[in-house]
């Protein structure tokens, strides 16, 4: 699970450096501080779904969701 989150993680930072904005901006803008975001990035936090959602609205991303067996 913690690779799950992981890579959740790494998606999240690679969105966030390439639009330019700082772990303290992204905070900002989905309603929490700049330690819990470096906490999503480094895998070191669940996210809800709704904080996930948060999160590519504040990117200008979609959530795709994809299960297979």
């Amino acid at each position: 699970m913690s690779n799950f989150k992981s890579e959740i993680g790494s998606l999240i930072r690679q969105a966030r450096t390439e639009q330019g904005l700082t772990q303290k901006e992204l905070g900002e803008k989905i309603g929490v501080g700049e330690p819990t975001v470096n906490k999503y990035e480094s895998g070191k936090q669940n996210l809800t779904v709704e904080t996930l959602k948060r999160v590519a609205d504040a990117l200008d991303m979609q959530i795709k969701i994809t299960f297979h067996k």
